[in-house]
């Protein structure tokens, strides 16, 4: 008996350690590719590390989301694909897809249906889903200004007081980048929002907006970088400052500094997943886990960007650490959404180039 006992032990140690090895053997390394800063910790805490704990999982942060095209571009022409996963703008996204780099998805087929059995076609914000791209959230480029520059009595809230220097004056932070700045030129010029891009399509609409730009030209420090805006913020070098949403929020909420934003003229926009040529198999599984509703839910106890599924709006509800209400804080909220622009990504995907190299030429002028 003790000695059929001690095989019994052996036998049932061995078979764990085959599953154990087993479990070894399938864990795998995923390099996903995003931001950086506020919005990857956001990710880490929703979708990476409950995936992580699921599976034996490694993913690595690679933070070249702003260099993501131009990456993938350079990893095809090596014949070497390091990427598994990228987080990409759906402009770029397009692009990608046309260039063959990201490959085709059958949204139905690979996505979680909502909880009450809704495809992901009909959950998903309505034309989110493109043909190489899966939508996570909605988040704005805005304008946030440090309280404490301004009286209390004199606190700026429209687009057009960001290009007042003399009634609110200081250095302006700006993205090194035409997109966002043309759109904003323009409405604080007197275009309407519903005709900011017919006004850009043409000659006049691009010399009025640069001239619109020229008036705060001398005023602007330029940022590259989405951690910038808030440290030149917080270190009084700048007044004003461009940036994402989700990272005034966590400068304000989570850090305590006296930032505010202005929701006014707003450009909102999706940001998603691209899955690079040969790698959906690898990535399949976790892609699966990571759109689904509550994952993206998740996401917003975290960082104040919207889910992109409809199904996952109704289970957003307070800050994961300081138990703040998120809802005033999505951009979607409604007196933050009364006049935003719809960034308009075929608009982009036709004029970007050109656009950067007319916006490269002025700077330099």
């Amino acid at each position: 008996m003790k000695s059929m006992k001690l095989t019994t032990g052996k036998t049932l140690a061995g078979i764990v350690g085959l599953s154990l090895a087993a479990a070894a053997a399938q864990a795998d390394t995923l390099n996903i590719v995003s931001w950086g800063g506020a919005y990857t910790a956001s990710q880490q805490k929703a979708y990476h590390e409950p995936w992580m704990e699921q599976t034996g999982d490694e993913i690595v942060n690679i933070d070249r989301s702003a260099n993501g095209l131009a990456g993938l571009r350079a990893q095809a022409q090596a014949g070497n694909i390091t990427w598994d996963l990228v987080d990409m703008l759906p402009a770029n996204a397009m692009i990608a897809c046309d260039e063959g780099l990201i490959e085709p998805i059958d949204h139905d087929t690979l996505l979680k249906a909502a909880p009450d059995g809704t495809p992901p076609t009909e959950d998903f914000i309505d034309g989110s889903l493109t043909e190489c791209f899966i939508p996570q959230i909605v988040y704005s480029n805005v304008i946030g200004f440090n309280s404490d520059a301004f009286p209390e009595d004199n606190q700026p809230f429209l687009m057009e007081d960001v290009f007042d220097v003399e009634n609110f004056p200081g250095k302006r932070a700006l993205q090194k980048a035409p997109i966002n700045n043309l759109e904003w030129a323009l409405v604080a010029d007197g275009v309407p929002v519903e005709d900011v891009y017919d006004v850009l399509e043409t000659e006049e609409g691009v010399q009025r907006a640069f001239a619109k730009l020229d008036t705060i030209k001398d005023h602007v420090i330029w940022w590259e970088e989405g951690a910038q805006p808030p440290q030149l913020l917080a270190d009084g070098e700048v007044a004003f400052a461009s940036a994402y949403n989700g990272r005034l929020f966590n400068a304000a909420v989570n850090e305590g500094q006296p930032f505010e934003i202005i929701w006014d003229n707003q450009v909102f926009e999706l940001d998603g997943w691209v899955v690079p040529v040969g790698k959906m198999d690898k990535v399949r599984d976790y892609l699966e886990f990571a759109t689904d509703t509550q994952r993206l839910a998740d996401q917003a106890k975290y960082i104040s960007y919207g889910p992109a599924r409809e199904s996952s709006a109704a289970r957003v509800s307070t800050h994961a650490e300081t138990g703040v209400d998120m809802k005033p804080h999505m951009p979607t909220y409604g007196p933050n959404f009364a006049t935003a622009i719809q960034k308009n990504d075929a608009f982009w995907a036709d004029y970007g180039d050109e656009l950067s190299q007319r916006f490269n030429a002025w700077l330099a002028r």
